[in-house]
């Protein structure tokens, strides 16, 4: 059974993507990931190994669903390159994602954040011992959305 983020997770996830830019202050860039992801992490303490699971489900449910072949022309990067351009994408907030969606034009940037694509995942294995278990039968590798690269 594969298991997807309920819009409960993913309007959780957006809300502390914005409460950690929000303390870290703006402009949103990629010099500034650093602090963004340690005031993440401090917002991400005590939360549940279901809670981080859940997060993790919605981050790759993120970078599936911009694995695509017009976002990648207008990004570009390698296999891996694409995937932390993902990230970055992700990582500036929900805004910025609905924009990269419905116009791939609009990124106006081609900064990376590897870290955005397991931060969840990290933290679990970090408190846990393991990765999370997803169950979302969906992967957030480049090309790996067939729909995206048609």
């Amino acid at each position: 059974m594969r298991t997807l983020p309920t819009d409960a997770e993913v309007d959780r996830f957006w809300a502390m993507i914005e409460s950690a830019w929000g303390a870290c202050g703006e402009p949103r860039t990629e010099e500034r990931l650093d602090e963004f992801l340690a005031e993440l992490r401090v917002l991400s303490a005590g939360l549940t190994s279901d809670e981080l699971t859940a997060l993790d489900r919605v981050v790759e449910r993120a970078l599936y669903d911009i694995d695509r072949a017009d976002i990648h022309a207008v990004v570009g990067g390698s296999d891996d390159g694409f995937l932390y351009r993902r990230g970055f994408i992700v990582a500036l907030g929900r805004e910025y994602y609905r924009a990269a969606v419905a116009d791939p034009g609009a990124v106006r940037s081609h900064g990376e954040c590897g870290q955005m694509g397991y931060f969840f995942a990290h933290l679990h294995s970090d408190r846990f011992g393991t990765f999370p278990d997803r169950n979302s039968g969906i992967s957030r590798e480049t090309a790996s959305n067939p729909a995206g690269w048609s």
